[in-house]
């Protein structure tokens, strides 16, 4: 045998799941919270220690975010979610979330919506948005958007 045939004999290369390490950490982190017995007071402490461990500017807006939901529907419990800053009904169905930049390295952080949110406006609307900064503009958007999912 020559060392051609040998090389030819060796397993193959196992196939990309197509998963990124940054996405199995999510999925974990999912795994995780699932698995949690949780008071709201401790979700709202692991929310608070993702958003302590995130890059300034997706902190800052986190921080920001997290002012405003809490503000414009306290009904709503901060958790984390995938290990993101997420906000949950009673039912314990996330309405809304922050995917910081950082966590998938995308050049921009985002704020979405669930299909628990109550934002149908026709047969098409936006769930999810893209932030690279937040302005006064972009919080009072946000905010009316909140008060709309949980209306």
């Amino acid at each position: 045998m020559g060392v051609d045939d040998k090389k030819m004999m060796k397993k193959p290369a196992k196939a990309s799941t197509g998963v990124t390490a940054e996405e199995k950490a999510a999925m974990r982190e999912l795994v995780r919270e699932r698995k949690a017995n949780a008071s709201r007071e401790e979700w709202e402490r692991d929310l608070h220690e993702k958003i302590a461990e995130m890059s300034a500017s997706d902190r800052a807006m986190a921080e920001r975010l997290h002012a405003i939901i809490t503000a414009t529907a306290p009904s709503l419990t901060p958790k984390t979610w995938y290990g993101m800053p997420a906000y949950a009904d009673n039912d314990g169905k996330i309405i809304c979330f922050f995917q910081p930049a950082e966590k998938f390295k995308a050049r921009y952080a985002t704020f979405g919506f669930n299909d628990s949110a109550k934002l149908d406006d026709g047969a098409m609307w936006p769930v999810a948005f893209a932030l690279k900064e937040l302005t006064a503009a972009d919080e009072a958007k946000i905010t009316a958007l909140v008060k709309n999912a949980v209306s």
